[in-house]
Order: C-alpha cells, then sequence, then structure tokens
C-alpha cells in the first residue's frame, strides 16, 4: 500500500468509525441518557421528577459548564426506560421523554401522553465563529410549540405585549429593558436556556427558538401543570427567595437627588410632621466628594465632607425618626478612585466607557470572585461598617454602556468575552454584595433595589425596578404586562419609579401643580400601592406629597389615601410575602396563574391579582372616570370599596374616579387589615379587621416574626391559619403554630363578613370580636 494510499484510506476509516459510533452508542445512565446523533453528543438528565436537563455539544468538543444561576444539584428521582427501535422513552412519575435517537428530536409529554414541548429533529446548530480569538460556536436550538398555546416571560419588555408569541427579542440587558432566556407556557412547563451572551428569542409559526454565543446547547424543561408549580420549579433549581425586612413593605421616598444630608433629614422629618406614613428615604448619586466639579472621583463610595460632613450622625438621626436609608452603589468608577486603582493593578476593570460621560468611569468585573470581595471591602469599610444603612441602591446593574464600540463587546472578563457573559451582569454584582453583607451582619435582612436581573437572582432579595422610563400614560401602562412577565420569572420583587423618571415635559403649565401630571402620578402611586416595594422617585419635578399640595387638596389626600391603605395591607402583603419566600408564591400574579382554563386571561396583561384575593385593575388613561374589568370564571368577586357582588367570566365597567383603583376581592377571601400606623413596625398586630369574603371556601395564613434579621430560618416565627366553611358559615381560627422572641400570646380578632348582599342592604355584619390566646377556635358567622 502506497504512503498516498495509506493517507487515504485513513480519514476515510476514521470518518466511518465516527458515523457509526454517533449512530449506535447510546447510554443508560441512572437518570437519563447520553447518545450522539447528528455530529452532537446529547445527555438527559433528570433533575427531578419535574426537571430535565437537555445538554448537547458538538462531537470530539466536550465542555465543562459551570452555570451562574444554577444551584440545585440532580435529586435521586426513579426512572423507567423502554425503547422503540430508535425512540427511547424515560418516564418519571410525572412526566415522559421521548427521545429519537437518529434525528435528536426530543419531545416532551404528559403522563397521559399528551404533548407538552418538541425540541425539533434535526433543531439544533452549531456554527463555528471566533469570539474575541477564541474557539467558539453560534448555538441555535428550535422548539414546536401548538398553535394557540400562549407564552409569557422572557423579561421585563416594555411594548405593552403580555403574550410572547409571534414575536422577536434581542436579549441585551440594558436600562429599561431586563431580559433572562427563558418562557413558561399557559400548558404549565417552562424552559430555561442556560446562558448569558447576548441572545436572539424567535417566535413564528414555523419554530420557537434561541440563539446564543457559546460552547453549549444547555436547557431545562420544568414542568407543574399549573404556573405556581413551575414557579416552584424555577425556584427549586435556581435559589428560593428570602424573606424581606417588614419595613421593606412601607412607602419610600427617594429623587434625583437629595444635595445634602441635611435635605434627606427635612424630608423624613417633614413626613412625620404631616403624620403621613413613611419607612425609607433613599440617597441617590453624588454623595462622595466631587473635586474640580468633575466626575473623576465618580463612586468612590465615601462621603463629602462639606455636603455630608456627619454622615454616622445623619443615619443615626433617620433611625431616631423610626425610618431606614438605602444609599446608592454604581458598578463603574473613575479613574481618581481607590477602588479603580486597585481594580486596574489587578485586571479586574472591563474597559469601557460607562456613566457618566468624559468622566473615565470604568466598570469593574462582576464575574471575577476576587473583584467581588475588593468591591465589598470598600463598600463595607466606607459605607456599610462605618453608617450602618439599612440596603442599597444598585444603580446601572447592566451597566450603563456609553460610546459604544462593536470591540467593547470582545473585551475579555474573567469568564470570557463580555459578550459572552454580559446579560448575568447584574446577578453577578447583586450576588456580591448580598452574600457579603450577609456574611458581615445577619441581624439586618439584605434589601437590595437594583435596575437590572437575570434568573436566580431572587436568592438574593433583589428587587429590580423598571428603569429611566418616561412620565407618561403610555408610559404607565407598559409597566403593568412587562412587571407580570417579570415575575414570571420566578423573580417575585419588582417595582417601578412612582410618575415615571423624566417628567420634564410636564415643567410647563405648572409642573407638580399641571393637572395631568397630578392625575398621573396618582395613578401611579395607586399602581404602585400594590406592587412588591412602593416607591416614589423621579427627576426634574420633586415628588415628595407636598410639593402636590396641602391636606385638603385632591391630590394630596388622594396619595394619603394609598400610602395608608397601604400601611393598613401590611399583615396580608407581610403574610404574601411569607408564601413567596417558603412556598414559591408570587406577588403579582397574572391571571394565567390562577385561571387558566379561562382562555380570555390568556391575553390579558393588564390586571393582576396582588396576592391570592385582590385583583387589581390599574386606570391607565387621564381623565378616565368608568373603567373595564375582566372578572375570571369562577366564585364570583367583590367590589373592595363598594362591596357590591359580582359573577365571574365577564367584563364589569367600574366607577373609577380619580382616587379609586378598581380593586375587586375573590370570593372566599380572608383579608386581614392592621391598624393605622406612621411606619410599618409602629404598633404590633394585636387588634386585627378580619374580612371574610362569602361565598366560596378559603384559607388565609398570617405570618409574624422578628420583622428583621434571619432566626426565622431556623424556625423563630408563627403561623395562624385562618380556614372560612362557606356553608356552615363557621371561620376557624386554628391553634397557632410556632413562637419567636416578643411574639402575642393573646390578641383580638374583630371578624367582619362581606355577604353578597351587603352593597344592596348598604351595611355589613357587625363584627364579631374574638379573643385569641393561640388556641383553636370557631366563629359563626
Amino acid at each position: 500500500m502506497t504512503t498516498l494510499t495509506r493517507n487515504l484510506l485513513i480519514p476515510i476509516i476514521f470518518y466511518l468509525f465516527s458515523t457509526v459510533v454517533c449512530a449506535q452508542s447510546v447510554t443508560k445512565t441512572p437518570q437519563g441518557l447520553s447518545f450522539y446523533a447528528q455530529g452532537l453528543q446529547i445527555s438527559i438528565e433528570f433533575y427531578t421528577e419535574r426537571i430535565v436537563r437537555i445538554y448537547k455539544t458538538p462531537v470530539g468538543k466536550p465542555y465543562e459548564k459551570t452555570s451562574l444561576s444554577v444551584v440545585a444539584k440532580p435529586s435521586q428521582t426513579a426512572i423507567s426506560f423502554s425503547q422503540d427501535g430508535k425512540h427511547y422513552l424515560m418516564k418519571s412519575k410525572l412526566i415522559q421523554v421521548d427521545v429519537n435517537t437518529e434525528t435528536g428530536g426530543i419531545s416532551f409529554l404528559e403522563t397521559s401522553g399528551e404533548k407538552l414541548l418538541k425540541d425539533k429533529d434535526y433543531g439544533t446548530q452549531f456554527s463555528p465563529l471566533s469570539d474575541a480569538g477564541t474557539s467558539s460556536y453560534k448555538v441555535r436550538n428550535g422548539f414546536l410549540l401548538e398553535d394557540d398555546e400562549a407564552i409569557y416571560g422572557i423579561g421585563q419588555v416594555l411594548d405593552n405585549k403580555f403574550n410572547r408569541r409571534n414575536s422577536f427579542h434581542h436579549m441585551q440587558n440594558e436600562n429599561m429593558s431586563t431580559y433572562s432566556p427563558y418562557f413558561l407556557s399557559v400548558k404549565g412547563y417552562a424552559v430555561f436556556w442556560d446562558n448569558y451572551s447576548i441572545t436572539d428569542f424567535n417566535d413564528n409559526p414555523q419554530e420557537l427558538s434561541f440563539e446564543s454565543l457559546g460552547h453549549c446547547a444547555d436547557y431545562y424543561f420544568m414542568y407543574g401543570k399549573a404556573a405556581d408549580t413551575v414557579i416552584s420549579q424555577v425556584r427549586h433549581l435556581t435559589g428560593k427567595a428570602p424573606m424581606l425586612p417588614l419595613w421593606a413593605y412601607g412607602f419610600f421616598q427617594s429623587k434625583e437627588r437629595y444635595h445634602t444630608q441635611q435635605e434627606s433629614l427635612d424630608v423624613i422629618k417633614k413626613y412625620r410632621k404631616l403624620k403621613v406614613p413613611i419607612d425609607a428615604i433613599i440617597q441617590d448619586w453624588r454623595y462622595w466628594p466631587e473635586y474640580n466639579k468633575t466626575d473623576s472621583s465618580w463612586n468612590s463610595q465615601s462621603f463629602d465632607s462639606i455636603r455630608f460632613p456627619t454622615p454616622k450622625k445623619w443615619v443615626n438621626e433617620i433611625h431616631g425618626l423610626n425610618a431606614k436609608l438605602l444609599i446608592v452603589t454604581w458598578p463603574g468608577f473613575g479613574p481618581y478612585t481607590a477602588q479603580r486603582r486597585e481594580f486596574e493593578s489587578k485586571n479586574m476593570i472591563i474597559n469601557f466607557d460607562t456613566w457618566p460621560p468624559k468622566s473615565g468611569a470604568r466598570p469593574y468585573d462582576v464575574y471575577n470572585p476576587q473583584a467581588l470581595e475588593i468591591y465589598w471591602k470598600y463598600l463595607n469599610k466606607g459605607i456599610f461598617q462605618y453608617i450602618e444603612n439599612d440596603g442599597w441602591w444598585l444603580d446601572s446593574t447592566e451597566p450603563d454602556h456609553i460610546n459604544v464600540k462593536p470591540s467593547d463587546f470582545k473585551l475579555p472578563t474573567y469568564l470570557g468575552s463580555y459578550q459572552s457573559v454580559k446579560n448575568a451582569f447584574s446577578l453577578q454584582h447583586n450576588k456580591g454584595i448580598a452574600t457579603h453583607q450577609r456574611a458581615a451582619n445577619s441581624d439586618k435582612r439584605g434589601v437590595i433595589l437594583t435596575r437590572s436581573g437575570f434568573i436566580g437572582q431572587q436568592r438574593y432579595g433583589s428587587n429590580t425596578w423598571s428603569g429611566d422610563v418616561n412620565s407618561s400614560w403610555e408610559m404607565l401602562e407598559k409597566q403593568i404586562p412587562a412587571a407580570l412577565n417579570y415575575t414570571l420569572l420566578g423573580i417575585p420583587n419588582w417595582n417601578s419609579d412612582i410618575g415615571g423618571f423624566f417628567a420634564g415635559k410636564w415643567r410647563k403649565d405648572g409642573g407638580n401643580q399641571n393637572p395631568e401630571f397630578q392625575e398621573l402620578y396618582v395613578r401611579w402611586m395607586q399602581f404602585g400601592a400594590f406592587s412588591p416595594m412602593m416607591r416614589s422617585h423621579g427627576t426634574d419635578l420633586p415628588r415628595e406629597i407636598w410639593n402636590f399640595g396641602n391636606r385638603g387638596s385632591w391630590c394630596f389626600d388622594a396619595q394619603e389615601k394609598y400610602i395608608n391603605l397601604r400601611y393598613r395591607l401590611l399583615p396580608y402583603i407581610y403574610s404574601t410575602s411569607w408564601n413567596v419566600s417558603k412556598y414559591d408564591g408570587t406577588f403579582m400574579r397574572p391571571l394565567i396563574m390562577d385561571f387558566a382554563q379561562d382562555k380570555k386571561t390568556h391575553e390579558i396583561g393588564n390586571e393582576y391579582l396582588f396576592g391570592s384575593s385582590i385583583l387589581v385593575s390599574p386606570v391607565t388613561s387621564y381623565q378616565t372616570r368608568v373603567w373595564p374589568v375582566y372578572l375570571p370564571k369562577g366564585d364570583g368577586w367583590y367590589n373592595f370599596w363598594t362591596r357590591k357582588f359580582s359573577i365571574g367570566g365577564e367584563t364589569v365597567y367600574t366607577d373609577a374616579p380619580v382616587d379609586i383603583i378598581p380593586l375587586y376581592i375573590r370570593a372566599g377571601s380572608i383579608l386581614p387589615l392592621g391598624p393605622a400606623v406612621q411606619y410599618a413596625t409602629e404598633k404590633k398586630w394585636d387588634n386585627l379587621e378580619i374580612y371574610v369574603y362569602e361565598g366560596a371556601d378559603g384559607r388565609f395564613v398570617l405570618y409574624e416574626d422578628e420583622a428583621d434579621n434571619y432566626n426565622y430560618e431556623q424556625g423563630a416565627y408563627c403561623e395562624t391559619e385562618f380556614i372560612w366553611n362557606n356553608a356552615r358559615k363557621v371561620l376557624n381560627i386554628k391553634e397557632r403554630k410556632g413562637k419567636y422572641k416578643g411574639m402575642l400570646k393573646k390578641r383580638t380578632f374583630q371578624i367582619i363578613l362581606i355577604s353578597k348582599n351587603c352593597a344592596v342592604n348598604k351595611t355589613y355584619q357587625k363584627a364579631k370580636i374574638v379573643r385569641y390566646n393561640g388556641r383553636s377556635v370557631n366563629v359563626a358567622l
């Protein structure tokens, strides 16, 4: 045999051998399957009975993936296998996975055999490319959905759409755009494409696809049947949401910016003098020294000695007024800061321009674990340990990127090119601060306000806000479906700037006295009262309540009404927070979470349930005094304000004067209201009003703990369960479970029945007074 013949035969034999191996190598693993198909190495692994991981790499190009989002490990799961030719069927107790080992197609099915989702035959492509000089791929995976299947998630997108079918999204996290490559189906499953690069999501009549930069196709299929159970799978996979302190559900005041320590202190004092409740004030940027009026010391994480001469005294005075302080910190540093010098000396700067313009500020490398430690070292010494603030405002967590050049995205980070990990910037930045604060002080629950997010960020207690949105009716309307899709990612905490951030256009015709701006602000505040965080903020016009008029003016009184309502709802809100943390619940619940069988809900993104009982339908147009509200099919609904009862499955036209947001309470609800207070922890909940809405059986668990710290994780809390038997008209207050330091041992409940004829009679049953000592008691109504 000649050398030429031998050289020709070797690659032919290798090709034939590879083809045989790829066609025939199928390996059963304890909880899945590994096989070759279409030039890919494909592995399928059951993480639980409901969660399946699919992992694909090109043959001969193995890649060890470390996830930034996923924290769960596979748990022992019983799987049965069967084979029919090239088809392998794997079953857990709850789902089936049918694999075509020739085409690479993967079908996910219910145990009944009903198809849920199809990972397409021949549907995965790896296209080689150079990622900043490193061999990588453009990775694409296609899926098949039913024609009329509604899907949600994707992230916070301000386009006023709810159902994400037939849409394209270039998933690049920026101010006001917060994405995660994930969708949730109304059929009761979700898919998380575990990739942090700038990604294209595309759904069209032919397929749904993700296309990203990377070395693997890696996704998780999560089945729940109902959306709540799907969210529970997301949290199992990527982390539980911790409890926030009670005060975090009070009212927050902020603006861009308070220039001195005295200015913000005076704001708290004036709220207290007016007796308008408030729990927190936020200090925005530029509290640090500004040498020669330049930004060279941007974000030095220290205080200007002239404008903030006694920062420790400042915080103590705020605390003395029973209020809390959040303070801003940024991920970018000016060139004259100590932080910047240290980061540069260790190659921990991502070398592109960030805010502010012409400052030379650059972001640090959040992907480097050592960089997270260095960041906290300065933040702790200069602020947290020094002044003992109560929380953080993490601005620009996308981060801001100005003077953008294509080459910026190829800059190196600890984990690869910037473009390959860009969307996880906020996740890592929040991680560094939350975990280090927890290690430094477990007496304060972490409270973080952040401008971006990614799946997994819920485990850091982060509350994402919608960014620097314009102050307009159109933007208010867009907040609602954006929030609902974001919350379906499994990240429960979200809010927006009450009134919208940029309000300059309202300066004409009176600014804060402009009637249209006043009405917009009040409507936004009504929406804010039924968001996980209620926070007033903006620029161009001040937002403190007295800037809109004096008590007795409609605009002042309407704002005060909703701030007071928020505080009276704290027992309900805090108990909902416990449900979110312990049982994977959701604050802002799109109607599809509870009423998926009612197909009209599949397109409704402008109303939602706040917790389990309160249907909220914010008014989003000027001078509108009658508002249509769709009431889903079910046991019926009560107008919160008038107590009028309506059946479900119809649209009702609700009176909505400027001081009324349409609210409806589900029949069967048990709604606790607390005392009027000036701050969240001012009074004990020793005399609660308990409203029972007849028409269906109901249940509510009242949760209480020490209001801050992490002792609840060791069982320092109590639950009081209320169960309503609608047929017998009996409310059972069950025996109290648990205990904690300072717990009420005796208390009074005022039980009030709201019946279907309340509105007709313009009255309701007089409260029954119950003296409760922790033992089970039945109350006949």
